[in-house]
């Protein structure tokens, strides 16, 4: 049986180079904190972190996750971005990238991004939800649910996955529309 908390720090694409595991140590007490919803307190000890190991990037992706929780996007994308500088690799921080640009309306940019990770990897999680939520921003339906069903394949989390094919009804026209005035109790 899966976790539910591993999933929440899932960062993909962690390699076997043994110099990994003290960043990645390191990072750990900004991820739970982060996963407790404790932003402002994983912002700071994350930011402590990179201040001592500006290269470790699983501090500086968690530092973007954080940010991003806070909608502070700008921030988050250079973090994100810091990662990726780092760690070329690292598909999870480039999606992060890519969500950033998707939140402050970018959505081409995203797009852009969104395939940059397919090219490295064409079924990745992480790359198929960018590239819906970016097609489904710019009003590309069809577009949308082909990559939205294929994120559906690998099997997210489950609310996620709910919100996933959630927004599926929407672009397919498959749900009822809410009285404002029906009393939901």
């Amino acid at each position: 049986m899966k976790d539910d908390d591993d999933d929440d720090l899932r960062t993909t694409e962690v390699d076997d180079d043994p110099r990994n595991g003290d960043r990645w140590e390191a990072a750990q007490e900004g991820a739970e904190l982060l996963r407790d919803h404790e932003i402002d307190a994983a912002v700071a000890e994350l930011e402590r972190v990179v201040k001592a190991q500006p290269d470790n990037e699983y501090a500086l992706f968690f530092l973007g996750a954080a940010h991003f929780e806070a909608k502070r996007y700008d921030r988050a994308m250079k973090a994100y971005l810091a990662a990726v500088a780092v760690k070329p690799g690292y598909l999870g921080a480039l999606a992060g990238v890519g969500h950033s640009l998707r939140m402050v309306g970018k959505h081409d940019e995203s797009l852009r991004v969104a395939k940059q990770i397919l090219l490295k990897s064409k079924d990745d999680a992480d790359g198929l939800h960018l590239a819906g939520l970016a097609h489904f921003a710019r009003g590309e339906a069809a577009a949308a649910a082909q990559y939205l069903e294929r994120f559906l394949t690998t099997k997210p989390e489950a609310e996620v996955g709910q919100e996933v094919a959630g927004l599926l009804e929407v672009i397919r026209g498959q749900f009822e529309a809410l009285d404002p005035d029906a009393d939901l109790n």
